[in-house]
């Protein structure tokens, strides 16, 4: 039950991350008057397409989360069309040891040498990412609209649960109940601000095996950097109770700085190249 819980956080966070650094240009522009789903689909529209291009970069993250076990990690990230591989550089602000360094270069070594095993291993983060997506894509039908106003050239959307549709899905369940706003560039039609929360707790099993607790939400920030568009900030919060009563927090905060492009073509072993200099 927890990796299900972990699917619904995985699946909300690509989400989250979904659209690279693509060039701020215009390529699609709503109606004088638009609707809020023709803006959100516009949008939508825009962030698959930078996905298409397959934009890669290099930056830096200042990540918090369960994966560091609470620590504060600065990483080096390299994108490539299987993946993103990094290296850790300081934990809680501090260089790791020569010895934990070696073991980062072991790591990455390891990957060079069978690039296809890591390829093959993140192609479920790939199948995340793609139906994270269609969730997006879903949230014009499943969602109510208020207070759409455009200020400074800004577009902002406040979206709450539709009582009419029926989700069927776990993912889908927990997108449906999500409540919060958006913030959407009116020159570029790209996405600069999401905020979601989740509006009442969503049962599993009629509750018997996991329920996913209001207070459960998630926030991206982005911005243009250097002409591209980029996913600067993450914050998430899971809260769960699972079968057993285990209590499950899945939580993330992770800042990325420092954009580099990268060739589109940049291999694996390329990348690892790169990380170890």
């Amino acid at each position: 039950m927890a990796t299900a819980l972990k699917s619904v956080a995985s699946a909300l966070l690509s989400a989250l991350l979904c659209g690279g650094g693509a060039p701020a240009a215009v390529s699609a522009t709503p109606p004088d008057v638009p609707t809020p789903h023709s803006l959100i689909e516009t949008t939508i529209a825009n962030e698959n397409a930078a996905v298409a291009r397959h934009d890669h970069y290099e930056y830096v993250t200042y990540e918090r989360s369960d994966r560091t076990e609470g620590h504060l990690w600065q990483e080096r990230v390299v994108e490539t069309d299987a993946g993103r591989l990094r290296i850790l550089l300081a934990e809680d602000g501090k260089p790791i040891s020569a010895q934990r360094h070696q073991q980062e270069i072991n790591r990455l070594n390891a990957i060079a040498a069978n690039p296809g095993s890591f390829a093959r291993g993140q192609m479920s983060v790939l199948n995340e990412e793609k139906r994270a997506r269609d969730m997006m894509a879903a949230l014009p039908n499943d969602s109510l609209f208020d207070n759409v106003a455009l200020e400074n050239g800004l577009w902002r959307i406040d979206f709450r649960p539709n009582p009419q549709v029926s989700p069927s899905g776990l993912e889908e369940r927990v997108m449906h109940n999500m409540a919060g706003h958006l913030v959407i560039d009116a020159h570029d039609m790209r996405l600069i601000h999401m905020d979601f929360h989740l509006t009442q707790d969503v049962s599993i099993g009629f509750g018997l095996l996991a329920n996913i607790h209001v207070g459960t939400n998630f926030v991206s920030d982005r911005q243009i950097v250097d002409g591209g568009w980029h996913t600067t900030h993450i914050a998430t919060q899971v809260h769960a109770k699972a079968m057993l009563f285990k209590n499950l927090n899945l939580n993330l905060d992770l800042v990325r700085e420092h954009f580099i492009p990268l060739d589109r073509n940049i291999t694996i072993p390329q990348a690892v190249a790169l990380l170890e200099k």
